[in-house]
């Protein structure tokens, strides 16, 4: 039987039974294969990304001053426009769960809703890193040089997991919201507009007045503006916090919805 309809859960009569973590790891490991399975959607989320970079950098770049090389500014940009791409797969894939009957053989196995969707979740966070680690490889042959130090690093690495987890926890929610999985993938297209408006890839005030208040106060705004100031070790104010504040509210909320989302889509 596929991995699509059932999970391998075998084990010996004798065994402990299958606990919550378990039913969990279970389902991280059954969405990784099915995200390595789907090559289409595989490609598209690691290679869109590098393409866009570099079609700012070659194409726009030069016309747009930032006070810096264009690829540096650019870079953290479409870091968080990749992980865009790889959460929205997310909405996607639980639709397609919720959708194809795959749901009620996992519950006949007494596996739960946060298991199924965390499952979903962990294999966003390891596509998103496999497609960040390959637009930092290619920024760093175009040029990219950061100054971050070790700590640096470490704070935009925290920063980046938490603004993955957010993110894919909501595409996990919007996922159950739809009723098929293209309406799942319309969340592809509010996730890759939103970066636009901020400045990720040009500075807030060469924009029209009139966006400059929803550019400096939506939620990926801090976030950039916290991982281009620790790469490039320029100061970052009070953006960390709001960085902070932003992802851990959006994930609270993700996280809440998807349970009540799940347990009536399941009644």
């Amino acid at each position: 039987m596929s991995d699509l309809a059932l999970p391998r859960l075998a084990a010996p009569a004798a065994a402990r039974p299958a606990t919550p973590l378990t039913h969990a790891v279970v389902m991280v490991g059954r969405c990784v294969r099915l995200s390595r399975r789907n090559i289409d959607a595989l490609l598209t989320g690691l290679m869109l990304p590098i393409m866009l970079m570099l079609l700012f950098v070659y194409l726009f770049g030069g016309a747009i001053d930032t006070g810096t090389a264009y690829v540096t500014y650019v870079v953290p940009g479409v870091l968080l426009l990749c992980a865009g791409f790889g959460a929205s797969t997310t909405a996607i894939t639980v639709t397609t769960d919720m959708t194809n009957g795959v749901i009620d053989r996992f519950r006949s196995l007494d596996i739960g809703g946060a298991a199924i969707l965390a499952g979903h979740v962990a294999a966003s966070v390891v596509r998103n890193l496999v497609s960040i680690s390959l637009v930092f490889g290619v920024a760093f042959l175009i040029g990219f040089r950061p100054s971050a130090t070790a700590l640096d690093w470490l704070a935009v690495a925290g920063t980046l997991l938490l603004f993955i987890l957010a993110i894919s926890w909501i595409s996990a929610a919007v996922g159950l919201l739809a009723r098929s999985p293209e309406a799942a993938g319309g969340f592809s297209f509010f996730v890759m507009f939103l970066p636009y408006p901020s400045s990720a890839f040009v500075p807030v005030d060469t924009m029209p007045e009139w966006i400059h208040g929803f550019a400096r106060n939506q939620p990926i705004t801090p976030v950039i503006e916290t991982v281009r100031g620790l790469l490039l070790g320029t100061p970052v104010g009070a953006s960390p916090w709001r960085a902070v504040a932003w992802c851990v509210g959006i994930l609270a909320i993700a996280i809440v919805a998807s349970g009540l989302l799940f347990r009536r889509r399941t009644a």
